[in-house]
């Protein structure tokens, strides 16, 4: 058999974690060998996997644009296609398009503790590919890929028009002059109804329960006056920093007031939609702002949709499929072409890869996250999971510098290996993610845990996160550091030759 190819750091996910983190660690360490595995055949992740009609951003791009590469497009809230070329245009300036070895998805990851070495074993078409690296970086987001989550409704069978979910958009269906009912209330729906009403005959968006919706400016008239004076990278980190506190202030005050948010945002609600229209039927949800997350609309396109009669909101269960629409709980029936199911993600953690320590696979319910980007018990492995609060990159950015840290620390003192431990394995345990989002609950048992205390509590600060990752100790007694360890050790760390440092 021939030999593994063996790689200083091995990246999974060409997206625009993995495009990113291969950036700083190629700028840190120039002389590591580094490679990207990349499931699919393009780069971008999310923003090529996309293709339904409007799909954009519902976060600022100068957030969600990288620290290192500012966004210099007039818009703030940019679509799908201008995204994925930024994404692209940023891998190929850098030079990371040529790390990425695509048709590679991994499928497994085996640490061995008496050569300080992963295993990761890609499938390539029918073929294994087998590759060793000394650190293992994982930037393949939180969902699956191949399908998103669709529930099973009743006579579906008897429709005859079109079933389709926004995770596979079809590339042939022309939706022009078709009545489309589109199932779902989030982020994906509400960006849909206002492009399928440009050409559809009438969209209905069908909720279950509302979800609370905004408008923001499509573009930044502060970044954009900015830029006249100070150029594109002065304008873009103070727009970035503004957009930062901002996002922050908004959290906090529905937090911590929240019937103050419900009011501001019926408010503006009020303002954009026609007279008498019922906002509190079809917009004002039973939990409270943030409990899950809030979803954006650029220059209030949804409300100007319903405004001029091409969409209307029902908010109703669905009793079943008919051959010609939908019947509803209610006994109304709406008529239906198209049926888009915009009914949310399936998550799926590290993209499904079973991870093993020695040969003992990691059962990943039962470890802690440490700093917010490794696990408990797993030596030389990180992993970028953005903020749900925020944009997804401002935490990619600062996790990578935080993984750039760690390895040079590892450098200077002739270190091999570092895994998290708690000091207290009795901690009490939190849900890493802190939503209510169907998609969150659906997956919370196969999830890790946050921890109640630093370093082992996920939060959603960006500044605080800043201050940890960016500046804060390495060695701080609950990272710990060694050479090549016993295989008789474990999944706990604590063998000998892992003593804390520092």
């Amino acid at each position: 058999m021939t030999a593994p190819e063996h790689l200083d750091v091995l990246i999974v996910g060409a997206g625009l974690s993995g495009i990113g983190a291969a950036h700083h660690l190629r700028t840190a360490f120039p002389a590591r060998s580094l490679a990207i595995l990349e499931a699919r055949d393009a780069i971008g992740g999310t923003w090529d996997l996309f293709r339904y009609p409007g799909v954009r951003s519902d976060s600022d791009m100068h957030t969600l644009g990288y620290r290192f590469r500012p966004w210099t497009a007039d818009e703030s809230i940019a679509d799908g296609p201008a995204i994925l070329q930024y994404v692209r245009d940023t891998a190929r300036e850098t030079g990371t398009d040529q790390l990425v070895r695509f048709g590679h998805r991994v499928v497994s990851a085996d640490w061995d503790s008496a050569t300080a070495r992963w295993t990761v074993e890609a499938r390539r078409g029918a073929e294994t590919v087998r590759f060793t690296c000394d650190f293992l970086y994982l930037c393949s987001g939180y969902y699956r890929y191949d399908h998103g989550h669709s529930p099973a409704f009743p006579g579906t069978e008897d429709f005859r028009g079109r079933i389709v979910h926004p995770q596979h958009w079809p590339a042939d269906l022309d939706h022009t002059g078709a009545r489309v009912v589109l199932i779902g209330s989030g982020a994906t729906a509400v960006t849909l109804v206002p492009a399928l009403a440009e050409r559809a005959a009438h969209v209905t968006m069908l909720q279950r329960s509302p979800t609370y919706v905004v408008s923001v400016p499509s573009r930044d008239r502060i970044d954009l006056a900015l830029r006249r004076i100070a150029g594109h990278r002065a304008a873009y980190t103070v727009t970035r920093w503004k957009n930062v506190l901002i996002a922050l202030l908004t959290y906090g005050v529905s937090r911590r007031w929240p019937r103050l948010m419900k009011s501001q945002i019926r408010k503006d609600l009020l303002r954009q939609l026609p007279p008498g229209y019922d906002v509190d039927t079809h917009f004002a949800p039973h939990y409270n702002p943030w409990d899950q997350r809030l979803c954006a609309v650029p220059d209030g396109d949804l409300f100007r949709a319903i405004a001029a009669g091409r969409a209307d909101v029902v908010t109703d269960r669905i009793a079943t499929f008919t051959g010609s629409g939908i019947r509803l709980d209610s006994g109304r029936e709406l008529e239906a072409d198209v049926v888009v199911t915009a009914t949310g993600l399936s998550m799926l953690l590290f993209g499904g890869i079973r991870l093993s320590v020695d040969g003992r696979e990691v059962s990943t319910p039962d470890t802690l996250v440490y700093k917010g980007s490794m696990l408990s018990g797993v030596p030389n492995m990180a992993f970028t999971l953005g903020y749900t609060n925020s944009s997804w990159t401002l935490k990619a950015d600062i996790v990578a510098q935080y993984v750039c840290r760690v390895l040079r620390h590892m450098d200077e003192r002739r270190h091999r290996c570092c895994v998290p431990v708690p000091a207290d394995p009795a901690m009490p345990r939190r849900p890493l993610i802190d939503l209510t989002a169907g998609y969150v609950r659906r997956a919370l048992s196969e999830l890790p845990s946050s921890g109640t205390g630093a370093p082992w509590r996920v939060g959603a600060s960006y500044p605080r996160d800043l201050l940890t990752l960016r500046h804060g100790r390495i060695a701080d007694g609950e990272l710990r550091f060694g050479g090549p360890v016993p295989r008789a050790g474990g999944l706990d760390g604590t063998q000998d030759d892992l003593r804390a440092v520092g």
